[in-house]
């Protein structure tokens, strides 16, 4: 049973920046199409960000292109997500999720492992 593990979130200005950090528990990492989501309290989770399992892929959201990059380390057993230029409807709980199978996957439907959620506050 992989464990996933975020950290990196907290409260920032509009504007500012943060970067999540995913480590699992596992020593097939790099076997595993890894992803961000996000979920509102009252609403679905949303696909953020997803990245393959060499890094060779990576496929955002249309709200976070070109504010959001997501990047993993298989050597550390980690994937990123830097966000620049944060903006209040960014505000959310981020979930890292991982699929073992080929392809990234939009639906939450599609990833079997999950982290606990970290929240990421982004004030006006």
């Amino acid at each position: 049973q992989m464990q996933l593990v975020e950290s990196g979130g907290g409260l920032v200005q509009a504007g500012g920046s943060l970067k999540l950090a995913c480590v699992a528990s596992t020593r097939t990492f790099s076997s595993f199409v890894m992803g961000w989501f996000r979920q509102v309290p009252g609403e679905e989770r949303e696909f953020v960000a997803g990245i393959t399992e060499r890094a060779g892929n990576t496929l955002y959201q249309d709200s976070v292109k070109g504010r959001f990059t997501i990047s993993r380390d298989n050597d550390k057993n980690t994937v990123y997500l830097q966000m620049n230029s944060l903006k209040p409807e960014d505000t959310a709980v981020y979930y890292c999720a991982a699929r073992s199978f080929v392809g990234i996957r939009t639906d939450q439907k599609d990833y079997y492992y999950w982290g606990q959620g970290i929240q990421v506050t982004v004030s006006s």
